[in-house]
């Protein structure tokens, strides 16, 4: 696959040149932390739910919204990423934070839903959740997670607190994985542009069967994109027999992936201090974080919001990512995951906010039923599979 190479779009980049080149990090100034300050004491006096809530709820100064859009566009560009510093939240109580970020949220995308509860703002942080279980998410764990990409356009941290040690964030350009792995293996190109069979991990609409198909690496003839999370992989072969069993040539391709995913030359290691968000394109860049550990006093625990967004300037996807995001156009609310309780209020809010995004909308359906995905597992070829 040829990668198209522009100032626009997503580029391959090393751990070595995203350390020596800081033009994906931006800074807010005083008069844009002030912008913020003001649109929350707006907001706090409206008392809105946030689903509730507007852009006119949470007015910005051009310069404060400028330097959010300025942030979205970061992470369609060159690095794929954007890490910008300096809000307030030492000063701003974890409900006036939670707050400030939704109000962000109205001017970047539209929130996506995230998982079985259908919350779509979550806390990371740790709760004592498990990760490497059935149905198990690392958001709500101190464990170290497998590299991953998150269900939507974009995905924005915004760091309350941090850890007493550990924590830090890796992020590698799955572009550059890519070519590493054609330079390495090119026979294994066609296995990871193949279909792979993934657990949902009890996030799916009730409608919807309980894993879904995706290749981990687009076939867009203009954009790239990839997706992997082996934890999902593997669930889904330790949780539904009948889903088809991993051939040779796939294990030999998550083994590479693991190989190469962590190695000094792809992997990028940044530390999320205390105001910092970090915002990363799913489809170009791959993340995980080092186990943590907590401070002893609760409000001194390690605490970032998680929001999951579509946004306006996304890429379009290869037509066989349909069954998982839903919509493949560029600029489409898409992904995130159903789970089992979303609200008339949220359906109300995605059709407003994007609406007000500009972004083109199709009210969601589900691609697959559960009985379409079981005749397509019982037509599906088995003489490839290993033992």
């Amino acid at each position: 696959m040829k990668v198209t190479e522009t100032n626009q779009r997503p580029q391959a980049w090393t751990a070595r040149q995203a350390a020596e080149d800081g033009s994906w990090v931006l800074r807010l100034t005083e008069e844009q932390v002030q912008g913020f300050h003001d649109a929350l004491a707006h907001a706090r006096k409206s008392n809105k739910p946030l689903l509730a809530m507007e852009q006119a709820d949470f007015p910005l100064t051009a310069a404060s919204r400028g330097i959010l859009e300025q942030a979205i566009a970061t992470t369609q560009g060159r690095w794929g990423m954007c890490l910008l510093k300096g809000f307030p939240v030492d000063v701003w109580s974890e409900d006036d934070a939670r707050l400030a970020y939704w109000g962000m949220s109205l001017y970047m995308g539209v929130g996506r839903t995230q998982n079985r509860a259908s919350q779509f703002m979550n806390d990371v942080r740790n709760e004592g959740g498990e990760y490497k279980v059935k149905g198990g998410r690392g958001y709500n764990t101190n464990a170290g997670l497998d590299f991953h990409q998150d269900s939507c356009d974009v995905v924005g941290l915004l760091c309350r607190r941090t850890a007493k040690s550990g924590g830090t964030s890796k992020v590698v350009s799955s572009i550059a994985l890519y070519q590493e792995v054609e330079r390495r293996r090119p026979d294994l190109i066609p296995v990871l542009k193949a279909p792979f069979f993934h657990s949902y991990q009890g996030t799916q609409d009730p409608s919807q069967p309980p894993y879904y198909r995706c290749p981990i690496f687009g076939s867009h003839p203009e954009y790239f994109s990839a997706r992997t999370n082996r934890k999902n992989t593997i669930a889904a072969q330790r949780d539904f027999p009948e889903v088809p069993r991993l051939t040779a040539a796939q294990t030999q391709a998550l083994d590479l992936l693991d190989e190469l995913l962590p190695s000094d030359a792809l992997c990028y290691t940044m530390t999320l201090e205390q105001g910092d968000m970090q915002l990363l394109n799913n489809f170009v860049i791959l993340h995980s974080r080092t186990p943590f550990e907590d401070y002893d006093e609760p409000d001194r625990k390690r605490h970032l919001f998680r929001l999951w967004l579509s946004v306006p300037g996304s890429q379009p996807l290869a037509d066989d990512w349909k069954e998982y995001y839903g919509d493949v156009r560029a600029g489409a609310v898409r992904g995130g995951v159903r789970g089992s309780a979303i609200t008339q209020e949220f359906l109300e809010y995605e059709r407003r906010q994007a609406k007000a995004m500009n972004m083109r909308f199709d009210t969601w359906k589900p691609q697959l039923l559960k009985e379409d995905m079981e005749r397509i597992v019982a037509a599906y070829p088995r003489e490839s599979a290993t033992a």
